[in-house]
């Protein structure tokens, strides 16, 4: 049977449809998100009805209700130059959503700014010695790498585990590199650059029978792929909201997983302390720490950024984290084939358990990046040519559209060599 793609014809982008007919034509034992239910999440990004958005990846555009929740707090603090106690007890609520998020408690969860900032909490936090050394994966995203490489100024040693953009890294790809100095692996669970998705369950299971933490970078695969944090012996994860979380950026959430009280903060504020000084006079004598996450949480939070938190965790549970994740598994399914039928590669993993919403196309960047812009779609350049990368506001239509805008492309003489037509 010949592809569905094979005759698709080039066209412009105009205003997306909030459902293609293709999708009012699914049965019900689709793995796709129900029609009903996608147009009602499309309608929360308008963003769906300017432009072919396909770079959660890099950044989500703000749903309706975390942009409504934003104005809720600017017009509370315009109005009553804000009820803080009001707005620290929704802190606490959001902490209880993000927990469950990750199968965690609210104990083992602090704020933070970004990834960057909790990979760094946690390269300071573990107890490391000369001599000791941590193994990372070659080619990861580099503010994992710097966090740990800050450390061999003390005398700690930083390996790199080569991996292929094609394969994903398990406990084999780990055994290697580690000794009886090894206290850390760190990596991330979905990579930016080629879409693997690591097998965290075996390397995890490795780290627990060798006593080595685990230390996860989460900002890719959160809110698109389920996690459960205790199933996957991760001993800290770090994530920045801006992606699967639908939030802006300047908020992170840090897991960091209970009894493990040898992890130390490199910095204090009061909220650190066991027992905070109720008049707001450091007590020198008393330096003893909290034993939870929020030992590494400083000072205010990002209140805006939380409260928005809140109602897109609603938002993404409405739907579910599985059903996202099938939901962009069978979009990327159906974009490998369109991108097979018109001879163009794509950079990561085609197996569907090692790959999920992010997926790049081997097309050169210097030409392709501006061609995609002038037809109104979303990507972003990356290592091997054009990333793609899918959320659960994408369609079925998505999918034919750029298919359709690719194919157009290769059929002009700038693009003629690239990929073969029939």
């Amino acid at each position: 049977m010949p592809s569905r793609f094979r005759q698709s014809r080039p066209h412009r982008i105009h205003r997306i449809a909030p459902a293609s007919r293709a999708e009012e034509n699914r049965s019900e034992t689709s793995p796709m998100i129900p029609t009903e239910k996608l147009s009602a999440v499309r309608e929360q990004f308008p963003v769906t009805r300017r432009q072919l958005y396909l770079d959660s990846a890099h950044q989500t555009p703000l749903a309706m209700s975390v942009r409504d929740a934003l104005a809720s707090f600017l017009t509370e603090g315009f109005e009553t130059a804000g009820p803080k106690p009001v707005w620290l007890r929704r802190v606490e609520e959001t902490r209880v959503s993000v927990a469950r998020f990750f199968n965690a408690a609210p104990s083992e969860i602090a704020f933070t700014k970004n990834t960057s900032e909790g990979l760094n909490i946690a390269a300071n936090a573990v107890p490391l010695e000369a001599g000791d050394n941590v193994v990372l994966i070659e080619g990861d995203h580099p503010n994992n790498a710097y966090a740990w490489l800050n450390l061999k100024r003390n005398g700690v040693e930083v390996r790199f585990a080569p991996l292929p953009d094609d394969e994903i890294a398990t406990a084999t790809t780990f055994e290697p590199y580690i000794d009886a100095r090894t206290k850390v692996v760190s990596l991330s669970h979905v990579t930016f650059h080629a879409g693997q998705v690591h097998d965290l369950m075996g390397i995890g299971k490795l780290c627990k029978e060798r006593g080595i933490y685990l230390v996860v970078d989460a900002m890719q695969s959160v809110g698109v792929i389920p996690l459960d944090v205790k199933a996957l012996n991760i001993s800290v994860l770090a994530a920045g909201t801006h992606k699967g979380l639908l939030v802006p950026q300047g908020l992170g959430v840090l897991y960091i997983a209970d009894g493990l009280d040898e992890l130390q903060p490199a910095y204090l504020a009061m909220s650190s302390m066991a027992n905070p000084p109720a008049d707001y006079v450091a007590r020198p004598d008393d330096m003893a720490v909290r034993k939870d996450a929020l030992r590494f949480e400083f000072g205010n939070v990002n209140l805006p950024d939380v409260h928005a938190l809140s109602a897109a965790i609603d938002l993404i549970q409405s739907v579910g984290v599985a059903a996202i994740q099938k939901h962009v598994l069978a979009l990327g399914d159906l974009l490998l084939e369109g991108l097979d039928a018109l001879g163009v590669s794509v950079v990561g993993p085609r197996e569907r358990g090692w790959r999920n919403h992010i997926y790049v196309l081997q097309l050169p960047v210097e030409t392709w990046a501006d061609y995609f812009a002038r037809n109104d779609v979303r990507v972003s350049p990356e290592r091997g040519g054009i990333r793609v990368s899918l959320a659960m506001f994408n369609t079925v239509d998505d999918i034919e559209r750029l298919i359709g805008v690719i194919r157009a492309g290769l059929k002009t003489n700038a693009f003629a060599a690239i990929a073969h037509i029939d």
